[in-house]
């Protein structure tokens, strides 16, 4: 652990990346979930296909809020460090 105190958008900027992981994370695990529950009950198409629309509409926020945060830290930065 670093002894220097963070500043207060890093540590705005920190917890917005861990949402968003966890985000990513709980959807997948939960689409999974979902499809391997729906096929054992014999669930119709119809249900499948909300539960991969609500898994895409986390991932794609997941996406927004990681471009957000790209943006916040200054985009892309040359290799070398400069």
């Amino acid at each position: 652990m670093a002894d220097h105190p963070r500043s207060e958008t890093d540590a705005r900027l920190a917890r917005k990346g861990r949402t968003a992981g966890l985000v990513i994370a709980v959807s997948m695990v939960a689409w999974l979930g979902a499809q391997l529950i729906g096929g054992w009950l014999g669930l119709p198409a119809r249900y499948a296909f909300l539960i991969d629309f609500a898994a895409i509409a986390a991932l794609i926020w997941a996406l927004v809020v990681t471009w957000q945060l790209w943006q916040a830290r200054g985009g892309p930065r040359p290799p070398n460090g400069g």
